[in-house]
């Protein structure tokens, strides 16, 4: 079973705004919202926090596209900017701003359903690899101060770096604590006593 779908479409146009939301409709049933204004657009957007979200501009400025593109929320939830023409700059700043489908030629219903599922397809790959880069930032993170804290070790003891990793190891484990919880907290108290 499909998934129901809170999609909000960005459109101030009525006459725009009503066939995307009835390619919507056929497309699954999805809970469609319309939103005609785009000043607030970010609190809009917040307060409903959709599944999805479609922009729909004819004519975008890059300024505009990037505005809109932030208020969507591309971080946070798949965001579809639908434009009527554009050019090498006009995709390279919505790919910039987290757009995961940017589609020139307007928004035509048949459409709608391939470029719904590519978008949040590719908006779930870019929310693995953002995942799987934060914890390398932090594992590296970690490594470093493991690292800074066996070097103070080494120097305050005269001791080597194997023996140093086992001081810490063994302090971990005895507190039940991670080990760079407690390399952070020995290079703390270095820094204090100026070691």
């Amino acid at each position: 079973m499909i998934k129901k779908l809170l999609i909000v479409v960005v459109e101030p146009d009525p006459d725009r705004a009503q066939p995307i939301a009835d390619g919507l409709r056929e497309a699954g049933d999805h809970d469609i919202r319309i939103i005609a204004e785009q000043s607030g657009l970010a609190r809009q957007v917040a307060e409903l926090r959709p599944d999805i979200v479609l922009i729909d501009i004819a004519n975008p400025s890059r300024d505009v596209l990037e505005e809109l593109a932030l208020a969507a929320g591309p971080s946070e939830r798949p965001v579809a900017m639908f434009v009527d023409r554009s050019d090498e700059q006009m995709t390279r700043a919505a790919i910039e701003a987290g757009i995961s489908a940017y589609v020139v030629d307007g928004l035509r219903p048949e459409r709608i359903k391939p470029i719904l599922d590519a978008a949040i397809a590719r908006f779930h790959i870019f929310q693995q690899m953002r995942a799987e880069l934060a914890a390398t930032r932090a594992a590296l993170e970690e490594r470093k101060i493991i690292d800074r804290a066996k070097a103070v070790l080494m120097k305050a003891r005269g001791i080597d770096e194997e023996a140093a990793y086992a001081i810490l190891r063994k302090a971990a484990m005895d507190q039940g604590k991670r080990m760079a919880e407690i390399a952070q907290q020995l290079v703390m108290a270095a820094g204090l006593l100026g070691r």
